[in-house]
């Protein structure tokens, strides 16, 4: 973040790149251009398309434009984009993660709205972003008459990229203030491939010992205690696919995908984001949650060193959610995405 931060100092303003995205994405994306502009938030926006709306600016979901725009600022807040079916096109999500070696996925879950199944959530899901069976080495096998007769696949963990994901994770768990980093594995079956990750996490976890403590899990067995247990969990750290899964799982525990945010963390870029889809069959009724969104922004503006807004905007959207009770359909409420902007915006110039 060296090159935003150093435009913050010279001009008071951090370029920042901005993706609307599709469906939803534009209309969540206005609400939280809203209500970062009433919180004072340091951002000059560099506006560039993705996903569908890429195909339709220039026949790639992904332009040159886009890219040279985040590689010059390191830092970007994008929308749900959607990769097309069919044409060879590959997913926007991880050739962003690739050309950026956004190694790093941060996924933390908070309960936002008491009452649901499970209350006092309060976990942070890292996971690695760029080895495992997502490196996606595949290819068929033909016999006979079929030529998909076998599908293979090989999976790549790396030690240096294993003790690279975990050690950020204890980082990220000292700088919180967190009690305990688990790493969460399948070392049983999977050898060689988590077995590497296991001996990697348990070489970094030396290093943290009498700061923070460190314990393991069987990755299904995770899944099971999660559901059964949450609060036994503080920091999760495990591999590309079993993070995949149980970041999902774990946003389950606090009402589901339209209250996750996402970061994608790499040395020279970061990239935050709504992890949910584009939802085409709700686009442009005005009744998109772009709380999942404001969340993102949320952790854009920890990672650029603006606590403070932040702070303000996580106790907005608390105070406006069970103070106010504005809430948008999907939480139970009336609200419009507008509405529910409006009453956050309400919140922060009032100083709540």
């Amino acid at each position: 973040m060296t090159t935003a931060l150093t435009a913050l100092h010279d001009s008071n303003k951090i370029p920042a790149t901005l993706i609307p995205g599709d469906g939803i994405g534009p209309e969540i994306m206005d609400a939280v251009r809203l209500v970062l502009d009433a919180l004072g938030a340091p951002f000059a926006w560099d506006v560039q398309q993705g996903g569908m709306a890429g195909i339709a600016a220039g026949g790639d979901p992904l332009p040159q434009a886009t890219l040279d725009s985040i590689r010059r600022n390191g830092l970007a807040l994008k929308g749900p984009l959607t990769t097309p079916v069919g044409g060879g096109y590959r997913s926007v999500n991880v050739r962003l993660r690739e050309e950026f070696q956004l190694f790093a996925n941060l996924r933390p879950a908070h309960t936002l709205v008491p009452g649901g199944r499970f209350e006092n959530i309060d976990l942070v899901l890292v996971r690695e972003n760029l080895e495992g069976l997502y490196v996606a080495f595949e290819h068929y096998i033909p016999f006979g008459d079929d030529p998909k007769a076998v599908g293979f696949s090989t999976g790549v963990n790396t030690r240096a990229g294993s003790e690279r994901i975990v050690r950020y994770a204890f980082e990220h768990a000292v700088k919180l203030g967190r009690r305990k980093v688990t790493l969460v594995h399948k070392a049983n079956v999977l050898k060689a491939l988590t077995g590497v990750f296991l001996e990697a996490g348990r070489t970094v976890a030396v290093e943290y010992q009498g700061r923070i403590e460190c314990d393991e899990r069987i990755v299904d067995a995770c899944a099971m205690q999660l559901v059964l247990n949450p609060w036994q969990f503080d920091v999760i750290v495990t591999t590309n696919l079993f993070g995949d899964i149980l970041s999902d799982l774990i946003a389950g525990l606090v009402g589901g995908l339209g209250a996750a945010p996402g970061a994608n963390i790499g040395e020279n870029a970061a990239i935050f984001e709504a992890v949910h889809g584009s939802a085409p069959d709700i686009a442009g009724k005005g009744i998109a949650n772009p709380t999942a969104l404001l969340l993102a922004a949320g952790l854009m503006l920890d990672h650029a060193g603006l606590t403070d807004h932040a702070r303000g905007l996580r106790k907005a959207i608390d105070a406006v959610l069970n103070q106010d009770k504005v809430r948008t359909g999907d939480l139970g409420g009336t609200a419009s995405t507008t509405d529910y902007a409006r009453a956050i915006v309400q919140r922060v110039t009032s100083g709540l």
